[in-house]
Order: C-alpha cells, then structure tokens, then sequence
C-alpha cells in the first residue's frame, strides 16, 4: 500500500508539472514550476528532468526555459482524433475557412468552459497558433452561448458565477440578461459575440447535435471585426454557421436538423 501511495504521488506530482505549462507562460525555469505546483525545487528538478527523458518536456539549451515536449503533441493529436465531433467537423469547418476567409471553430463544453477541438484559419483571419486544446469562458463567446442554450436554466445557474465576469465593456455580466440572449439564440438558432471576450473581435455560432437531439457542440465563423463585417454580413455567416452546424448534426446521427430561421 505505501508503494502504491507513492506511485500516486509521483503521478499526481508528474501531471502537476505538465499543467503548469497550460496557463499561458509556454516557456518556464525551475523556479516557475516550483511555484506553480508548490513542490521543492529539487522535486521540480527532478520531475522535469525524467519528463524531458521521456520527451514530455524539453530544455532550450541556450535559455534553460522548459517547454512541452513532442510526446504531448503525439498524445493530443491522438486525443483530438478520437473525438467524434473532431472527425465529424474537420473537413466542414476547413471549408467554411477557405469559403469566407475567415476564422472557423468547433467547440464543446467541459464544465464551465468552452474547450476548443478543432480550428481552422481564413486569410482575412490568420492566427499565429492554434484554438485547439484551449478554452473560454462561455457567457462571454458565441460558441459558449450556443452551448448553455441547450441546457436547463437550472444546470445553467449552477455553473455560471454571479454576476458574471466582465472581460470587455460588451460583455454580458446580468445573467437575467444572458437568460434573455439564451432565449434569442434559441428562438433563431444561432448565437453572435460582439467584442464580448476581446475587443476587435466578433463571432457567429450555432449549435451541433447529436443523434438524441441534444446539443454536443457549437460551430463558429470568427474574425476581426474590419474582416467579419457583423453589422452587414450577420444574415449570410449565420446561415452558413446554421447549414454547417446542422451537416455535422447529421453525420452524429442527428436526423431533425433545425429549420433555417429567415435571417433578417
């Protein structure tokens, strides 16, 4: 038993250190990573360098920064791979992309987070990385208003705080008023943000389901707002988000995909 209570520690202590590489600093030293996870420096030491033997992580010779490794690239592509909505998904957020020139994504919800699965660039909305892996809050993103959308308001109460954090001067921080947009997004099958998350940017997203109907994941058409032109463009990247949202819901056995509202 003590054994074993030391290997779970070792895990649990090894998957600490990995995690403190997914909050926005890429590159760390020792001294970051013993921070983070509360181990010694030794420890930390330690447990950084059997991760880089095991290609987990890697040193840059010349900063002594640590940063993910290959293995972690190997085993997410595989995870991402697995994800039926990911295979369902690729190819039709890849043309929606190149069609509008602009961003697209695929999302699905875990716990109160929006969590990227699958992202694609249009040159009118180049990134330098990748959405997927990461995640968003979901009262602030049009894909994770599309999420709640399908949820019982109660389950929506449990897992949103109150009020709601602001992250730009647009975001909705009255969940009685999110409760009102969550009506909206229902009733035309589609969601938009509009600078809500960051400023510049904006969105149109609508929701994907499964073979039982209910909601699994959100489509979004994305981009700086120069690029997507919401105020005139609203009505055609809304009935492009529908259309490819309800093809995905169909190749997840969903075969009721939601009437095409009449944008106006």
């Amino acid at each position: 038993m003590v054994s074993d209570n030391a290997s779970n520690q070792s895990v649990l202590r090894a998957a600490a250190v990995l995690d403190a590489f997914t909050h926005g600093r890429p590159e760390l030293r020792v001294t970051d990573v013993a921070k983070a996870t509360g181990l010694g420096l030794s420890t930390t030491s330690r447990l950084l360098a059997t991760l880089e033997s095991l290609e987990f992580v890697e040193r840059d010779p010349m900063s002594n920064l640590y940063r993910l490794g290959a293995k972690t690239v190997t085993l997410g592509g595989i995870a991402v791979n697995q994800m039926p909505v990911h295979r369902a998904t690729r190819q039709i957020v890849q043309n929606l992309a190149r069609e509008h020139g602009l961003g697209a994504n695929v999302a699905i919800r875990r716990g109160d987070r929006v969590f990227y699965v699958a992202n694609f660039e249009g040159p009118l909305a180049p990134r330098s990385f990748t959405l997927v892996g990461q995640t968003n809050p979901l009262h602030a993103t049009g894909l994770g208003k599309s999420l709640l959308s399908g949820l019982d308001p109660a389950v929506r109460r449990s897992l949103l705080p109150d009020p709601l954090p602001a992250f730009t001067h647009r975001t909705i921080t009255d969940p009685a008023a999110l409760e009102a947009e969550l009506d909206r997004i229902t009733g035309r099958g589609y969601a938009t943000e509009l600078e809500e998350l960051a400023l510049g940017r904006a969105c149109v997203a609508a929701p994907i389901r499964d073979g039982s109907g209910e909601i699994v994941a959100a489509l979004s058409i994305s981009g700086p707002l120069s690029a997507i032109d919401l105020p005139q463009r609203e009505s055609q990247l809304a009935s492009a988000a529908i259309e490819a949202a309800d093809a995905v819901s169909v190749s997840l056995g969903h075969h009721a995909p939601a009437a095409l509202t009449t944008l106006t």
